[in-house]
């Protein structure tokens, strides 16, 4: 295939594969593809760690070549002076070429815009004080703070696919906004306590699972079933797999909880279909979309899924331990005047049980302080303290960038970037770089091979014993790529920011690594 750009999104879209010719392997090829990319301008709104920054030992108070104050340390003197006395700018080293930042699964490159967001909020604290709860400054990006969390919302609707903004908030981060979420529709009866999940889901899940259901006085031996992978030499769940296990499970289970894309594959799983099945069984069904939001198209409300979280520091950029997202489908907002306790809503009070806290009250009497609680609007409903106008603000400006695209053109992007990758590591493997001695390739790719099966990340399984020499060549030239030991990267081309250029010379570095490892 030639060097189509529109041709290849419709391809891909499609789910099949494009014929790629041999020029395909170039890098004259990839510069073609991003000449033709109409989202390439938006890599310059990131600030991408270089081969130089990547060594920074010590804070020298600028971001790659952008020279501010030295910073402070403890508060009393010149940050350069007090490290040790000694400067260790990443100007002292040779290399500010741009790293192959392939790491936006686990940490999103930092937007440029985050630093003016924050700059606003530090002056709107410094200059106003409390008044900053009430008071948006002219000019500011940002505002009051107390409406910050709903402003977040309003713009995550594309985002998530919200009917509108009452049916999201922002607040507190991902495994609390899980727990607050299962408190409220984790409702265990004596005939349906199970929760369904998966296998491997990422640890923290894992976590909150099990201490809900012994919250409960029950036992993740009885109540958790999980699904495991159905095909041998897999390690992805067919959707026919996971609806045979729910019609198994269907009388017993009171919650569906799974990922939208599973952190160590990268599989997508089909969210509409399972979400379908589950509900008309009358299971509760929530989604843990932290490697979804911004990854993928999402239309919850249309998909009629009752709740899900995600985090904003992996595809959504917002920085490391940001402030988390939850959705509440609308049909949860008003109680069912036919609802009972074993609903999940609490008689006499009109409103679904929750864990409930003071930013949760509606914002017309929050500050009357009243004993009886009043819930906000929707999603609204369920904060529960003050959320951080700090977290909110990096949220709010990261969102910002967001809102000059859409999730339908960062995924066209997405399936092409993700595809030619897949393509270029294909032809390592045909050309068997990196075979062992017994014949074994140097690795597999894990995440399914239909581009509607999968994000932006492709997980390789590397055979045993390459990983460890294999990420520190990598390393060594700044690819910077996500382990998961023991065996298997994680590496994934973010539409946003990354270029196809950079997915070459990936594959490149990668040929290397494998010959000298």
């Amino acid at each position: 295939m030639s060097c189509d750009y529109p041709l290849l999104v419709k391809t891909f879209r499609a789910g099949k594969k494009p014929q790629f010719l041999a020029d395909a392997k170039s890098v004259d090829f990839a510069r073609q593809l991003d000449a033709q990319d109409k989202l390439k301008s938006f890599r310059d709104d990131f600030n991408i760690p270089t081969k130089a920054s990547l060594k920074k030992k010590a804070l020298d108070g600028s971001i790659l070549g952008e020279k501010k104050q030295p910073p402070m340390v403890n508060g009393d003197g010149d940050g350069e002076k007090a490290v040790n006395g000694v400067s260790q700018s990443s100007a002292d080293t040779d290399d500010d070429t741009p790293s192959i930042y392939f790491v936006g699964n686990s940490l999103g490159a930092q937007p440029k815009c985050i630093r003016t967001h924050l700059d606003a909020q530090l002056e709107t604290w410094g200059s106003i004080g409390v008044n900053g709860h009430f008071t948006s400054l002219e000019n500011s990006p940002l505002t009051a703070w107390q409406d910050m969390a709903a402003d977040c919302a309003q713009q995550s609707l594309d985002l998530v696919g919200a009917a509108s903004a009452s049916e999201v908030i922002y607040m507190n981060t991902l495994t609390v906004s899980l727990h607050l979420m299962m408190a409220s529709f984790y409702r265990p009866t004596e005939k349906r306590h199970k929760i369904i999940a998966e296998w491997k889901p990422f640890p923290s899940d894992s976590y909150a699972i099990a201490s809900q259901l012994q919250w409960h006085g029950l036992s993740p031996e009885t109540s958790l079933i999980e699904i495991h992978p159905d095909q041998p030499g897999t390690m992805c769940i067919s959707t026919e797999h996971i609806l045979s296990v729910i019609d198994e499970h269907a009388d017993e289970t009171a919650l569906l909880l799974l990922p939208g894309i599973q952190y160590y594959t990268g599989q997508l799983f089909d969210i509409p279909r399972i979400t379908a099945h589950a509900r008309a069984r009358g299971i509760t069904v929530g989604w843990d979309l932290a490697h979804a939001a911004g990854n993928v198209e999402l239309s919850l409300h249309d998909w009629d899924v009752d709740f899900a979280v995600w985090c904003t520091y992996k595809y959504l950029n917002a920085g490391p331990g940001a402030i988390a997202g939850v959705f509440v489908h609308e049909r949860h907002h008003h109680a069912d005047a036919n609802a009972n306790q074993d609903s999940g809503v609490v008689n006499g009070l009109g409103y679904r049980h929750r864990l409930a806290g003071w930013y949760g009250a509606d914002k017309s009497v929050r500050f009357n302080m009243e004993k009886e609680f009043r819930p906000a609007e929707g999603a609204h409903g369920w904060q529960v303290s003050n959320p951080s106008a700090v977290d909110l603000a990096c949220v709010r400006a990261a969102l910002g960038v967001f809102g000059r695209t859409s999730m339908r053109e960062l995924r066209d992007k997405a399936v092409v970037l993700t595809g030619y990758l897949e393509w270029l590591l294909n032809g390592l493997l045909e050309d068997k770089v990196g075979m062992g001695g017994e014949g074994q390739p140097a690795f597999r790719i894990l995440t399914p091979a239909n581009p509607l099966e999968r994000g932006s990340q492709l997980s390789l399984l590397l055979r045993s014993g390459l990983l460890g020499r294999v990420s520190e060549k990598l390393a060594e030239v700044g690819v910077v790529i996500d382990v998961r030991k023991p065996d298997v990267i994680r590496v994934a081309p973010v539409p946003m920011y990354c270029r196809f250029a950079d997915v070459w010379g990936f594959v490149e570095v990668f040929k290397r690594a494998l010959e000298e490892a």
